[in-house]
């Protein structure tokens, strides 16, 4: 039976360790009780908010006045592919931790999300904010996934182009219609990786990119590149009380890379260049830490309590002490910081709840 409780603090179920009271709290650990608890809030008037790992989400220092369900369902099964398939699949329950899930995966030989090793949350959060890193996105394993329709009031399963996946985005991402239930993957049974498509983690494993590495080799290279930029998360290291990266990397269209090419160079001399990386559309992506860097934000750098991650400088921490409001001024600061020296608006990655930008 799900666990109602009131006034439920919010910061102990948030990677930040921020944000105040939920007026209602419920603990689902089955799907129908999932469902059930979104739908009675729903249908009290109340406004819900669906609770993972709290990895990627910053709520208000006033707290949730609503209804808070967190998702606590548990389940991985392997199933063996279409036939004449090469892949296997593996459908997790929305409340699986995501870590645990890629170890098991790379421990049984199954590769796609081994270079998502280290990443904190839950595994239904995972295509909502189409997860990726070092090259490799969620949505390239992902089959599948079963929904609750709030909008239509029944259970459905979309399969992947359904899903609408972008960089960090989804068909999900900013409406509450779809409550993630069961997320289906894809893999490859393989005792090597997928081709290594990130230029860094390349270098770390001493290989070129496109090339492939055994799974192990792969997930623990990741894990150490995680770990000296603070993203994984240690109780001893305040550098990891954060939402993971805070802000998205721009995707720019061409006029915006001239205006862009034209300010590094007023600001930083004629020879400085920045990252590019091509997107489709002829757009151009580039470096979001970059950006924050040169506007002057360097790594540590310290606003009150709160501060830019001495590790990475994507990442805003709260070492202890800190309220939401600090944390949401440091990122304003840093974001009018940026568009002042480039003209380029950086977005949040994580989660607002209660506040904005």
């Amino acid at each position: 039976m799900a666990v109602l409780c009131e006034q439920v603090n919010l910061a102990g179920y948030t990677t930040l360790r921020l944000g105040g009271p939920a007026r209602r709290f419920v603990e689902a650990t089955t799907d129908d009780e999932l469902i059930s608890a979104v739908r009675k809030a729903g249908g009290d008037g109340e406004n819900v908010l669906v609770l993972g790992g709290g990895s990627n989400l910053v709520v208000a220092d006033e707290g949730f006045p609503g209804t808070v369900v967190h998702v606590a369902t548990r389940g991985v099964t392997v199933t063996a592919g279409p036939a004449g398939a090469r892949r296997v699949l593996v459908r997790a329950q929305a409340g699986e931790q995501w870590e645990p899930f890629v170890a098991r995966c790379v421990d049984e030989g199954l590769a796609g999300v081994e270079c998502l090793s280290g990443i904190p949350g839950r595994l239904g959060a995972t295509p909502i904010q189409n997860v990726g890193a070092y090259g490799q996105d969620v949505s390239d394993a992902i089959a599948e996934v079963r929904v609750y329709d709030r909008e239509r009031g029944e259970v459905v399963t979309l399969d992947r182009d359904a899903c609408r996946f972008t960089y960090r985005g989804s068909a999900f991402k900013g409406s509450d219609r779809h409550l993630v239930l069961e997320v289906t993957f894809a893999l490859e049974p393989a005792d090597l990786s997928a081709p290594i498509r990130y230029a860094e983690l390349a270098r770390s494993l001493g290989v070129e990119p496109g090339e492939r590495v055994p799974l192990k080799d792969a997930r623990e290279a990741v894990l150490a590149l995680r770990r000296g930029k603070g993203m994984v998360l240690d109780p001893a290291d305040p550098d990891t009380r954060s939402a993971g990266s805070f802000f998205t990397n721009p995707v720019l269209d061409a006029d915006q890379v001239t205006d862009l090419e034209k300010r590094v160079s007023e600001r930083l001399g004629p020879d400085a260049v920045f990252p590019r990386y091509p997107e489709a559309g002829g757009r151009m992506k580039t470096s979001a830490a970059w950006l924050i860097d040169k506007a002057g934000f360097t790594k540590g750098y310290t606003r009150g309590p709160v501060r830019i991650s001495a590790k990475h400088t994507l990442a805003l921490t709260n070492p202890g002490g800190a309220r939401t409001a600090d944390l949401i001024g440091l990122a304003r600061e840093i974001r009018d910081g940026v568009r002042a020296a480039f003209g380029v608006t950086l977005v949040n990655e994580p989660v607002f709840v209660g506040v904005r930008l």
